[in-house]
C-alpha cells in the first residue's frame, strides 16, 4: 500500500519521488528477493545499475551528478525500498545514509569531490564502526588505532557486523587517533578497499537480511592517506554521533515499509485462507490481531515522519546529545517492538505457512529482530532516554 504522505504534511514532489521508488522497487527489487534470502547473494549488478535511474547518490550535490536530495526524501526512498525488498534496502542504506550522507555532511571539498562522483556511478559504500569487543561501548572500548606516519595514517585493528563491508569499494571508518583520549581520541578516515593492509576476514551468516553481506575487516598495517582524515584529528565523535542519530531516524523510517508489507500480506492471506467454510479474516481472533497490527504500523508511521522533521536539519556535527539524541531513541525503541508485535502477528496469521523459509512474512519476521539490535540496542535506547530526562 502507498501512503497518502500529503496528510502527514509532507508535499506532492515528495509523494511522487515515494510512487517512483516503489514502482521501481516492485518492478526491479522485489523479484530479487528469494535468491537473496535463500542463497544470501549480493545483487551487485542490480545495485550498481541503480546509478541510471538517480537512485545512487541521492544526498549528493547536483555540482557533483548527485540528487541533493534532503533526508526526507532519502528516507522516504528507503521506505518504498523497505516494502518491497527489505534486504536490498539494507544495503542501499548503509551506503547512501551511514557512508555517503556522512561524508556530504563532514568531508572537506577536496575529499567531497574525489569521492562523491564515485558514489553516483555506482560505488558501494560501508560505515566501519563497531568491533568484536565493541559494540554498544562503541566508543570507549575502541581498539582500532590510527598512527600518523608521514603522509599517511597506518590503522590496525577489526570492524565486526560492518554492512556492506565484503562488497564495498569505500569506508567510512572510525579509530583512535589518541587512545588516552578515549572517546574523544577518534578520528575518522575514508578508506578504499584498495588500500594496503586491508581486508575481509569473513562474511558473516545472518539469519535475517541475507543478501545483504554484513563482514568482519581487518586493518593490518593500512595505509591511509592523511587527507582521508575527515574532519579534525581527535574530532570524530562529533561526526559518528551525528550520523548515529541520522542513522535510526532512516532505520525506523525503512522499518515503517517491512511493517507495512507484512500487514498487506496478512490482510490478502486471511481474505483468501478458508477454514471452518470461509475466510479466517471472518474470524473475531484474527480480525483483532488484524487491528493491532494496523494500529502499531501507523503509530510507527507517525512517529518515523516526525522524527524524520526534526533531523532533516540536524546542524553538521549535531545530535550526539540533547533532545533529539532522545528522541531518535525512543523512536528506534517504539518501531523496534512495534515491528516484532507486527512481525510476529504476521506469522501467526500465516500459521503453518508462516513456518516456512520461503514465505515472504518468514523473511520478514527472521530480518525483524535486527532492529532490536542496531543502530544501539534496546537497553541503549533506554539508557539514553532515561539519562535525558534524569537530567
Amino acid at each position: 500500500m502507498i501512503p497518502d504522505l500529503k496528510s502527514f504534511g509532507f508535499t506532492s514532489e515528495h509523494q511522487a519521488l515515494y510512487d517512483t521508488a516503489y514502482k521501481y522497487a516492485e518492478k526491479e527489487l522485489w523479484p530479487l528477493l528469494p535468491k537473496m534470502d535463500d542463497e544470501d547473494w549480493f545483487p551487485d549488478a542490480a545495485y550498481r545499475a541503480m546509478a541510471d535511474v538517480g537512485f545512487l547518490g541521492t544526498t549528493v550535490p547536483e555540482a557533483l551528478g548527485g540528487a541533493n536530495l534532503d533526508f526526507t526524501s532519502q528516507a522516504l526512498v528507503a521506505e518504498a525500498f523497505g516494502y518491497w525488498n527489505h534486504c536490498f534496502g539494507a544495503s542501499w542504506g548503509a551506503s547512501e545514509n551511514l557512508c555517503v550522507n556522512n561524508i556530504v555532511r563532514n568531508a572537506n571539498d577536496a575529499q567531497k569531490e574525489k569521492y562523491l562522483p564515485r558514489f553516483v556511478k555506482g560505488a558501494i559504500g560501508a560505515l566501519g564502526l563497531t568491533e568484536p569487543g565493541a559494540g554498544s561501548d562503541a566508543l570507549g572500548s575502541m581498539a582500532t588505532t590510527a598512527t600518523r606516519d608521514g603522509d599517511h595514517y597506518v590503522l590496525n585493528g577489526r570492524k565486526m557486523f560492518i554492512t556492506n563491508g565484503p562488497v564495498a569499494d569505500i569506508l567510512l571508518v572510525y579509530a583512535k587517533t589518541n587512545p588516552a583520549a578515549g572517546p574523544h581520541g577518534i578520528s575518522a578516515f575514508i578508506v578504499e578497499k584498495e588500500f594496503e593492509g586491508f581486508s575481509v576476514a569473513q562474511k558473516l551468516d545472518k539469519m535475517g537480511w541475507r543478501g545483504s553481506p554484513t563482514g568482519e575487516l581487518v586493518f593490518d598495517n593500512c595505509r591511509v592517506p592523511a587527507e582521508n582524515l575527515v574532519g579534525a584529528e581527535n574530532h570524530g565523535v562529533a561526526v559518528v554521533m551525528s550520523g548515529l542519530n541520522i542513522e535510526r531516524a532512516f532505520l525506523c523510517t525503512s522499518t515503517v515499509g517491512v511493517a507495512q508489507r507484512a500487514l498487506d500480506l496478512s490482510v490478502a492471506y486471511a481474505k483468501e485462507r478458508q477454514q471452518f467454510g470461509k475466510p479466517i479474516a471472518h474470524f473475531q481472533l484474527i480480525k483483532g490481531l488484524l487491528a493491532d497490527m494496523y494500529t502499531d504500523v501507523e503509530t510507527m508511521r507517525a512517529t518515523a515522519y516526525q522524527l524524520m522533521k526534526e533531523i532533516n536539519d540536524l546542524e553538521k556535527g549535531g545530535g550526539g546529545r540533547g533532545t533529539i539524541h532522545m528522541r531518535t531513541a525512543m523512536n528506534a525503541l517504539h518501531t523496534g517492538r512495534a515491528l516484532m508485535r507486527v512481525l510476529d502477528s504476521a506469522v501467526q496469521i500465516h500459521g503453518g505457512m508462516g513456518f516456512m523459509r520461503e514465505t515472504e512474512v518468514n523473511r520478514l519476521y527472521r530480518s525483524g529482530k535486527v532492529i532490536e539490535i542496531g543502530a544501539g540496542t534496546n537497553q541503549i535506547r533506554q539508557t539514553i532516554i532515561a539519562q535525558e530526562l534524569l537530567k
